[in-house]
């Protein structure tokens, strides 16, 4: 007699469907989009889960077991991050009168 061993996973009631979710774990595209947070933490701790659209397997999100490409040129020293985050927005707006479509139009003329 053999026995599996499964990893322990957080299993929860999902009180709309009336779905328990357990160890093979699928979610269709309405219940991941609602549920998206614990889906990506079931996933960060070795999970997998398949997505489901009408009942059919069309995607699986399954944990990276290496870095991503940057973060590897990154630690190799062969990239370095960037020192200034994104520019912020300079907060100087048009002004103007009339609407967008009508200086647009008043351009073309």
């Amino acid at each position: 007699m053999s026995s599996t061993v499964e990893t322990p996973v957080s299993i929860w009631l999902d009180s709309a469907a009336e779905k328990r979710h357990t160890y093979a774990m699928e979610a269709g595209v309405k219940e991941l989009r609602d549920h998206l947070s614990r889906y990506l933490e079931l996933v960060s701790r070795g999970q997998e889960v398949t997505v489901t659209d009408h009942g059919k397997a069309i995607a699986a999100l399954v944990p990276l077991h290496r870095p991503r490409a940057l973060d590897r040129l990154i630690n190799e020293g062969l990239a370095v991050p960037g020192a200034v985050p994104k520019r912020k927005r300079t907060g100087r707006g048009v002004i103007a009168k009339g609407t967008v479509s009508d200086l647009v139009g008043e351009q073309r003329r």
